[in-house]
């Protein structure tokens, strides 16, 4: 038997590494996502005031710092009983829809869809977003790069920094908007619904015109049959900010609807030997091991999954597309891991409308953003949509707000199960006995990795020491010595 290693997984935000194990007859044995750094954010957060919660846990990515700051929050309001006033509640979603519409902006055109622009075995120097680029025009480049750069903007005007923001306290918002900022986010917004048509558009010509495509997405190879999560509202419509948690079986109906503090009566979690992220699944079902069907507990949370375990989306463009995702792939669920990418994008619409929505509310500029705690602390949850899955933050404090226990439950750690099982059943589909395993192929397996966006620096972190190359050169660019630490 043969080892063949990805090492380090490429286009993605942390570090992690896929193991296939090859039979002797070339046939795939077994594939192994591992993830070799501890995580421990849950330690860090023991001994500190509740206030700080906030201000610490955007840090744990620079990815999506707004999905930890906005749980956060929400958990310190929890933990104080508190009440939102309309126009707090009303920025905090603002801010956060701006954030899922650029984030995923990332990795659609960055991360994602190279592959498909590209070509999935193209040369990875072009492989890139240099090359979609190339490909389609730089006047696209430029809107890619002004998408990124507005909703970073929407940050920095309500948080402080355009990365990071510090603005979700306790109680609400540290600052409220004026008319000024309101009508340039109107601006923005307008801009946010137009970009999001035009990547439509790309996706529908570059990908939906290619049947080559379109049956890699319908293969067997990336179809994983399991249950779906994601926040409803009160109709069953996608809110990323609030709501309820809705599991969908694989066969579409309900399974659960419950709050985020209930979280722990349905979700447990259990450590295999090889790897330091957790595996999250239904407590009711059990875990049966990584395996398809109703009868086994693991779960997806994508942007897939919100869309099979929502009724509907919020917003009527964002609907009119998520109908036809689900005319074209055969009705509902989609259980095909590449139609991830294509939820991915109906999500940029929705989040851009609810944006835009709110921009134009008159709540928007009010005065009333903030409600001082004043209560005795105790315990809370809450629950955010990340771009790449359902985060839930847990604080336990006692009666002076210091935090006694900290658990965060990430997009990437609820999907890990279904990456591991994506990621072998591909290697499975692609390596076959005779035929030489080329660069392409592993990245073909990258891809069903790819489809959920993983956040393993936020799942997962290094302890003690980062890899890192120190180059001296002179005063001519000579090189005189590098010194490397891994």
């Amino acid at each position: 038997m043969k080892k063949v290693s990805i090492d380090p997984i490429t286009r993605l935000e942390g570090h992690g590494k896929i193991e296939i194990f090859i039979n002797d007859d070339g046939s795939v044995a077994n594939a192994y996502l591992q993830i070799p750094e501890l995580r421990g954010f849950e330690k860090f957060a023991e001994g500190r005031p509740l206030e700080e919660m906030p201000r610490i846990t955007p840090r744990i990515c620079g990815v999506c710092p707004e999905a930890h700051l906005i749980a956060s929050a929400k958990a310190c309001d929890a933990v104080y009983g508190i009440e939102l006033p309309p126009t707090a509640r009303k920025l905090r979603e603002l801010q956060y829809n701006a954030f899922v519409a650029g984030d995923h902006t990332t990795h659609f055109y960055a991360l994602a869809g190279p592959d498909f622009v590209m070509g999935p075995d193209a040369d990875p120097s072009i492989r890139n977003i240099l090359g979609i680029i190339g490909k389609v025009g730089l006047e696209l480049g430029r809107a890619v790069i002004q998408m990124r750069l507005w909703t970073h903007e929407v940050a920095a005007t309500l948080g402080g920094k355009p990365v990071t923001p510090i603005n979700a306290l306790p109680g609400g918002m540290s600052k409220g908007l004026n008319q000024e900022e309101q009508k340039r986010f109107i601006e923005i917004g307008e801009f946010m619904v137009d970009f999001s048509s035009t990547t439509f558009k790309l996706f529908d010509d570059i990908v939906l015109k290619n049947s080559d495509y379109v049956n890699l997405i319908l293969s067997d190879g990336y179809t994983h049959k399991t249950y779906n999560m994601g926040l409803v509202d009160e109709n069953n419509h996608t809110n990323y900010y609030d709501g309820l948690i809705r599991v969908t079986g694989p066969d579409g109906s309900e399974h659960a609807k419950y709050k985020p503090e209930d979280y722990t009566e349905w979700i447990a979690e259990r450590v295999e030997p090889w790897t330091y992220l957790k595996f999250p699944y239904l407590k009711k079902i059990g875990w049966k091991g990584f395996v398809d069907g109703v009868d086994s507990g693991v779960y997806k949370a994508t942007p897939l999954s919100r869309c099979n375990a929502a009724d509907a989306m919020s917003t009527p463009l964002a609907q009119a597309e998520y109908e036809k995702m689900y005319d074209t792939l055969g009705g509902k669920p989609v259980d095909h891991t590449l139609a991830t990418n294509w939820a991915r994008i109906i999500e940029i619409m929705n989040a851009s409308e609810m944006f835009l929505e709110l921009a134009k509310d008159p709540d928007i500029i009010g005065n009333e953003y903030r409600v001082i705690p004043d209560t005795t602390p105790t315990e809370g949850v809450a629950t955010v949509e990340a771009p790449r899955g359902t985060l839930t933050h847990h604080y336990v404090t006692d009666e002076k707000g210091i935090i006694q226990e900290a658990n965060l439950v990430v997009g990437t750690t609820n999907n890990h199960a279904a990456i591991a099982m994506s990621i072998e059943k591909a290697a499975r589909a692609v390596i076959k006995p005779g035929k030489d395993i080329t660069e392409g192929d592993l990245n073909m397996i990258e891809m069903a990795f790819r489809a959920y966006d993983p956040c393993l620096g936020c799942a997962t972190h290094a302890l003690g020491q980062a890899p890192l190359i120190v180059t001296l050169r002179d005063k001519d660019g000579n090189m005189l010595k590098e010194i490397k630490r891994f």
